[in-house]
């Protein structure tokens, strides 16, 4: 059985990492509500993984991930098949605990933030294929 000791603290690097990660979590839901979408979850967690953001416009759901990165090439790569992967059945069980949401159409964004510039928007980044 394994052990667990006290928790390792996280470095600088990575706390870092991750007030950028909330700052720009925040900043997307605000350039999204902007531009008309409404916000239903944030961080929604499940064994299977976490959505950043999940948002509706009209009669769309939209399953956002955000990336935070120094450039866009570097953003848009750390979307990974493995990613897509992951929020893809997160969202999977997301509709399925939330049935109200099942009428709707879906969508997975991505959105990628980078030093100094508003959001850019990745509409439709991948379909689940069945």
């Amino acid at each position: 059985m394994k052990q667990s000791g006290p928790a390792k603290p996280k470095s600088k690097y990575r706390q870092q990492a991750q007030r950028r990660g909330r700052w720009a979590e925040w900043f997307c839901r605000w350039w999204l509500r902007c531009k008309g979408y409404r916000i239903i979850a944030t961080n929604w967690r499940c064994p299977r993984g976490e959505i950043d953001i999940i948002a509706r416009r009209h009669d769309l759901l939209i399953f956002v991930e955000v990336k935070a990165r120094q450039n866009l090439a570097d953003a848009g790569a750390a979307v990974t098949t493995r990613t897509q992967k992951r929020i893809t059945q997160t969202a999977m069980t997301f509709l399925t605990i939330h049935r109200q949401w099942q009428s709707l159409d879906t969508r997975f964004d991505v959105m990628m933030v980078t030093p100094g510039c508003f959001p850019q928007h990745c509409l439709d980044a991948w379909r689940i294929h069945e």
